[in-house]
């Protein structure tokens, strides 16, 4: 098992996340965040971090959210890994809470 990255982390890019995990398994994109599923331990110290919500354990995903599964495998392996807090975006609260992001998604 591990946890997963959903859409509406994508113009958000809280970073809470990033700092609790004890295994450095996100990754970082130009608007959203990814968790490597393969360093993923399962230890949901992350879920409760993100103010968007945005993070949830793969046995707990939809079926129109279960597309982000492989999204965090592929983009992991292409990203920077992340291990500080940063900044969220700009305008992550306007983005908060809408739905349907993913054709916002930057995989650049």
């Amino acid at each position: 098992m591990t946890f997963v990255v959903t859409d509406n982390c994508i113009r958000c890019k809280y970073t809470d996340c990033v700092e609790v995990c004890p295994v450095d398994c996100f990754y970082e994109g130009p608007n959203f965040l990814v968790i490597n599923p393969d360093e993923c331990i399962d230890c949901a110290l992350c879920e409760p971090e993100c103010p968007a919500e945005a993070i949830l354990s793969e046995d707990e995903l939809s079926e129109d959210q279960k597309v982000f599964l492989e999204i965090n495998d592929e983009l992991s392996q292409v990203w920077p890994n992340i291990t500080e807090k940063k900044d969220p975006l700009p305008d992550a609260e306007e983005w908060d809470g809408q739905p349907n992001k993913i054709e916002f998604l930057d995989r650049s």
